[in-house]
């Protein structure tokens, strides 16, 4: 699920993180301790504004859990990486059988959980049916629907067989974390196999990782690392000021930039997200049925002046649901131009030539009041009277994303790769095209990366031709740290952010 305004963001319900909600909490920010000393046994001291909800990928933790425990404390068989990559992490490997329906995955030996009790298939069968399993909350869950059985015939193995190719499947399985399956209590405890334990999480406030010992792999090059939560940005900012932080990990608002920017004592790093906020249509309500009114809406918008008013220099204008880290991406930015003149035309040929008006469910928490505020006066230019219909992030789930009881709201996207949500009519936002259901389908049983390249990209083309909805900006992801702190991850694919090589002089 995805975001939007550089004004202080006092909560985040990045839509489709690790688990499909929407869900993210208001919570108080709280440092109030001086960052460690540098050194191999520094503490880390993390600034926020994403805490979990729980401490479950499955049971709606939002973006808060992905951040600080996907790569840290749980680890999946694969990893994606920073730069968007996909490597063995529990897997020592993998084959793949001529059809493309049986992927074998060999364990690597010598990972034990945090419990202590040694890695096995019988537990990595178990974290993959706990992703598919009917109350599952994770976004990947639908990708899962392929498998038609699990096996374990030892220990080391386990064998995965697919009812239709699926060339996603080996990404797919990097967002799966592999748990203990004797573990219990998952929502506010934890069993892995990654480089730190959870050593204290007081809701609210803080989460605590200690560097674990007997990792596996390449022991953490600190100490630890502790996420401080905050609700506002300016005492986020203030509290790296004032050393009681050492990094932010995602800036929220680049007005609070210009007290670091030329400073030498702070480094800004402005990678790249996957994350794109959404003006997204409900296409089974009339008129959003009609794609001359959809494009008639986009090419009303100046988003160009959107981005710029709310990221300043920073952030991406982007014409589909795409951004330039995936492999299909396209510019696509001339599609749907602004040009309100374009805009009348449009609606005049589909009968709207004085307009009509329609509920914008938004969002409480920012950016989306002020650009629902921006959509409104843009759309007036046109005749198009928009209702500001100001809702929480768990009406937004429950109304909107289950019931479907809406005509348009605001929405942030965070996942790379999630073009192939608009391949089902299902899902929240219903369109529905046949090609691009039949290209989705093709897409995922490709035989070739080449071929699966080719497919999406027709699909990213077709749904910008029909406006499916109006994306209206992707944002930059945005770091400071203290000059001393290096060796954080840059782009925050996912949200991830993999702690383990941060060190401190």
């Amino acid at each position: 699920m995805a975001n939007v305004s550089r004004g202080a963001r006092k909560h985040r319900g990045a839509f489709f993180l690790a688990a499909g909600t929407a869900l993210a909490l208001l919570v108080t920010g709280c440092s109030s301790q001086a960052a460690s000393e540098g050194g191999a046994d520094a503490v880390i001291a993390v600034g926020s504004l994403y805490e979990p909800v729980n401490l479950s990928n499955t049971a709606g933790g939002g973006q808060g859990v992905t951040e600080a425990l996907t790569g840290n404390v749980y680890e999946g068989l694969f990893k994606l990486t920073d730069d968007g990559e996909v490597e063995n992490l529990l897997a020592e490997g993998f084959e793949v059988s001529e059809d493309g329906l049986v992927y074998t995955v060999t364990l690597r030996e010598g990972v034990t959980f945090h419990s202590g009790k040694a890695l096995t298939s019988q537990d990595v069968k178990a974290s993959v049916e706990a992703v598919t399993a009917e109350d599952s909350q994770s976004a990947r869950k639908s990708s899962f629907a392929v498998i038609d059985a699990i096996e374990t015939p030892d220990d080391h193995t386990v064998v995965f067989t697919l009812s239709q190719r699926a060339i996603s499947f080996i990404y797919n399985l990097s967002y799966v974390w592999i748990v203990n399956a004797d573990a219990t209590d998952l929502n506010t405890s934890e069993d892995g196999t990654g480089p730190y334990v959870l050593d204290e999480w007081k809701r609210g406030s803080s989460l605590a990782l200690t560097r674990w010992d007997d990792y596996w792999g390449e022991p953490a090059k600190n100490a630890g690392v502790e996420f401080s939560y905050f609700t506002d940005a300016t005492a986020q900012n203030n509290a790296l000021q004032t050393g009681q932080l050492d990094l932010i990990t995602s800036v929220q608002s680049p007005d609070l930039l210009e007290q670091f920017e030329g400073n030498d004592d702070y480094t800004i790093s402005a990678g790249d997200s996957t994350t794109k906020e959404l003006l997204a249509f409900n296409d089974r309500v009339a008129p959003f049925t009609d794609a001359k009114v959809r494009k008639a809406i986009y090419s009303a918008i100046d988003t160009e002046k959107l981005l710029t008013s709310i990221w300043g220099e920073y952030g991406t204008q982007i014409g589909s649901m795409v951004p330039p880290t995936d492999p299909w991406y396209t510019d696509l930015t001339n599609m749907n131009p602004y040009d309100p003149e374009l805009s009348r035309s449009l609606l005049a040929d589909a009968g709207f030539a004085d307009g009509f008006s329609f509920t914008l469910d938004t969002p409480s928490y920012d950016p989306h009041p002020v650009v629902a505020e921006f959509v409104q006066s843009e759309l007036a230019k046109v005749g198009i009277t928009v209702n500001i219909n100001t809702i929480s992030a768990d009406e937004w789930y429950s109304k909107v994303f289950q019931d479907r009881d809406f005509e348009a709201t605001l929405q942030e996207h965070v996942n790379d790769r999630d073009v192939v949500w608009y391949g089902n009519p299902d899902f929240y936002w219903g369109y529905e095209n046949d090609d691009v259901v039949q290209w989705v389908a093709e897409a995922e049983q490709a035989l070739t990366e080449d071929e699966q390249t080719e497919l999406l990209t027709k699909v990213n083309e077709q749904i910008a031709e029909d406006a499916a909805s109006v994306w209206l900006y992707l944002y930059p992801q945005i770091v400071v740290s203290a000059k001393e702190v290096s060796g954080y991850p840059v782009n925050g694919l996912n949200s991830q952010f993999f702690a383990y090589d941060i060190v401190k002089e």
